[in-house]
């Protein structure tokens, strides 16, 4: 679905540049199709994304409809 593929395309363009400047961890709780908790961590080395919970406890979470969510991105 969108969430999926939008989660997919984010973590391909995760490089640790982007870790090391960001140094943060974001949950995402989404209502609706492809809902669910996905993350972006961007604190652990080499990064990552994806559905569940992050390997270390989120910085933010946000709520929000997953397809507010898709638009965002």
């Amino acid at each position: 679905g969108p969430v999926a593929e939008t989660f997919r395309v984010i973590q391909g363009a995760v490089t640790e540049e982007y870790v090391r400047s960001t140094q943060g961890v974001f949950q995402f709780e989404l209502s609706g199709d492809g809902g669910g908790t996905w993350y972006i961590d961007l604190k652990t080395t080499g990064g990552s994304a994806g559905f569940g919970k992050p390997p270390v406890t989120a910085d933010v979470v946000m709520s929000m409809s997953s397809t507010d969510f898709v638009k965002m991105f």
